[in-house]
């Protein structure tokens, strides 16, 4: 993206959160077809019959960046940042919905090793991946990041190294580790050393 263009997006953020609400309207069409294709990789590995399609998730997002407003705003990359993280909430709240709703429903583990991580339809492994993520986001808040802004965000892994600010090959990197950390995490050996290096 045009270094100019994520300049005008850092200025606009800062301009809604003085309170320009035209800012916002400036803003909002910029920020949409990122977000959009974002959110339909995300949805990419939802199951066909999930009750939040893509435009769906995007206006639950834009609902809560609207409770975000006051947040001071670094730039360009902060805001996707925060845009992955809300995605993550939003879909993980909605898969936690749909395991009180069945029976049984727990968490099971889930192959981590290619991409899409979660198979389709599978709101208990979606679970399972959150609560891994908190827990790699206790040992190593970069890797956490990384699966997040990839995994929710939809970011390739050039995106991801420019939010961060890191290379490319240090996302590589960081997506491989945890990628073999939550694995471990999630097959349940705990009794194993939690180190990513």
């Amino acid at each position: 993206m045009p270094e100019a263009f994520g300049h005008e997006i850092t200025e606009l953020l800062r301009a809604w959160r003085q309170g320009d609400e035209q800012a916002l309207e400036k803003l909002t069409p910029q920020v949409y077809r990122e977000l959009h294709r974002a959110a339909r990789r995300c949805m990419a590995r939802e199951r066909d019959s999930h009750t939040l399609q893509t435009t769906a998730l995007i206006n639950e997002l834009y609902l809560h960046l609207a409770d975000l407003r006051l947040i001071d705003w670094q730039n360009r990359a902060h805001f996707f940042a925060l845009c992955a993280r809300q995605m993550r909430r939003i879909l993980t709240g909605q898969a936690r919905a749909r395991q009180s709703r069945k029976r049984g429903g727990g968490a099971r583990p889930v192959a981590l090793d290619v991409v899409p991580l979660v198979a389709s339809g599978a709101s208990e492994d979606l679970v399972a991946v959150d609560a891994a993520l908190t827990s790699l986001a206790k040992v190593d808040q970069r890797k956490s990041q990384v699966v997040e802004m990839r995994f929710f965000g939809g970011l390739s892994v050039e995106e991801t190294a420019e939010v961060l600010k890191v290379s490319t090959e240090t996302v590589a990197r960081d997506w491989r580790l945890a990628k073999a950390w939550l694995l471990r995490e999630m097959s349940g050996r705990t009794n194993e050393t939690r180190t990513l290096e």
